[in-house]
């Protein structure tokens, strides 16, 4: 073991202190940018918003890995302790570098989404059948609140390597397609003609199986908040009508 004087124990605290110190402000400095931009009239874009988080995150880190560095070096003996390892300690380093892929692979997907940004804070996705809007985008992780307010963490490259759809990426309100099955007797015509009718929109046979007619509603575009229970509503609206026709009735032989 190598020893060390206090004064070294000293400024190897001051440089970690100082590096704390420097990134908190920095991390202030971009978050007060971006509250002084939302409350301008002009806003914030949602690709700056998202940029803007990431970059803050980044630069913390960096500056804290930076004044870890400058503290390590402080101490006389880290240099050939080093030397040591890293001659006697290659299967370990393997080892570790292995554990920790994954970290570095989200980390490198989440510089990729911050570029590339298929995804923003504040777009309404759906992703492995989740559907939500983008609350964070984090340095390894998304952050995925849903319409009931729970919070689904996806990797970052599981993010980047998966399909996903973004309702919110061009424009901010999304059309409308809910799916209403008849029996496959019932008068598909009929069926079509009750559901125009009764909703002011196109219908269309969106499958035809041995066990029924799916058919297809659209509606008018809605913001994504209110998607889901305007979903429900028009499709309770179309069942309420097949079943007034009679069109929902299973005719027994």
């Amino acid at each position: 073991m190598f020893a060390v004087d206090t004064g070294t124990w000293i400024n190897a605290g001051v440089s970690i202190l100082v590096a704390f110190a420097v990134a908190t402000l920095l991390d202030r400095a971009f978050r007060g940018k971006a509250a002084r931009e939302v409350a301008d009239k002009a806003g914030i874009s949602r690709q700056s918003a998202t940029r803007l988080r990431f970059v803050r995150r980044l630069l913390y880190a960096v500056i804290v890995l930076i004044g870890i560095a400058f503290a390590l070096s402080e101490f006389d003996g880290i240099s050939s302790l080093a030397r040591g390892l890293l001659a006697s300690g290659a299967i370990a380093a393997a080892v570790i570098g292995f554990a920790a892929r994954q970290v570095l692979a989200n980390f490198v997907a989440g510089i990729m989404l911050a570029v590339t940004q298929p995804l923003r804070v504040g777009d309404w996705v759906t992703f492995d059948g989740n559907y939500g809007v983008v609350e964070d985008v984090r340095l390894n992780y998304t952050i995925l609140k849903t319409a009931t307010h729970q919070r689904i963490v996806i990797p970052n490259e599981k993010l980047a390597s998966g399909i996903l759809k973004n309702d919110t990426l061009v424009v901010e309100v999304v059309s409308l397609d809910v799916s209403i099955w008849i029996p496959p007797e019932a008068d598909v015509e009929a069926a079509i003609a009750a559901l125009e009718d009764e909703t002011g929109q196109e219908v269309t046979v969106a499958e035809a199986v041995p066990w029924g007619t799916r058919l297809g509603v659209g509606s008018d575009p809605v913001a994504p908040p209110d998607r889901a229970p305007r979903e429900a509503e028009l499709r309770r609206q179309c069942l309420a009508r097949l079943r007034k026709e009679g069109l929902l009735r299973v005719q027994s032989n």
